[in-house]
């Protein structure tokens, strides 16, 4: 039995740094959840796939969302992964009801403290929870976040089982978490969203 069978997570295609045609290949093989960074980039993949492909197939927003870009992501992405302030978040809302949909998203976590990544803190958890189901166009999901790059295997899965303490303790559906190089300890830990590149597409 493979950790995939054993937790039936959803596996994101991280096709960011992946052509188009090896999106269409990614497809033929059963994914259908493709992962990219960059709002423009994405949109760019998309109009170029087959009517076949974009129809069955479920886009997540992974990168940071720069405000300027929020009118262009919002209703392309079925998940936007990348959500770490109400300003963000309001402006997703307005987007999202001027278009007449609900946009599903997840609360980006920086429970490493590392500075040079997105997120918040732990503790501004509840508060942007609060504030974010406050507002009528968006649903969330979930939490989202990034391991350090290290070996300290010990590290990244204390990091992973607290994300998953804080979605049960909010009660979310999602979690993603779990990159090419430690997938397997965020699938021991609760991950229901893991997020592949390297892995998949060489």
């Amino acid at each position: 039995m493979t950790f995939a069978d054993k937790f039936n997570p959803t596996i994101i295609a991280v096709s960011k740094y992946y052509t188009v045609n090896e999106m269409r290949e990614a497809f033929k093989v059963g994914l259908n959840n493709f992962g990219e960074n960059r709002v423009l980039d994405a949109i760019e993949k998309i109009n170029s796939l087959e009517e076949e492909i974009t129809s069955k197939s479920h886009y997540h927003l992974i990168g940071h969302l720069q405000s300027n870009k929020v009118k262009k992501a919002v209703g392309v992405f079925d998940l936007i992964h990348s959500v770490d302030s109400i300003k963000l978040a309001v402006e997703i809302d307005n987007i999202a009801a001027q278009k007449g949909i609900k946009q599903k998203i997840l609360i980006q976590v920086n429970n490493a403290g590392e500075q040079q990544k997105s997120g918040i803190a732990p503790s501004q958890l509840e508060n942007l929870v609060e504030e974010i189901q406050g507002l009528k166009n968006l649903s969330l999901e979930g939490l989202m976040t990034i391991a350090p790059l290290t070996d300290d295997t010990a590290l990244i899965r204390k990091l992973f089982r607290q994300m998953r303490e804080l979605k049960e303790e909010y009660n979310l559906k999602e979690l993603s978490m779990g990159m090419s190089n430690d997938y397997k300890i965020a699938l021991e830990e609760g991950a229901t969203m893991i997020r592949l590149g390297r892995t998949l597409f060489e």
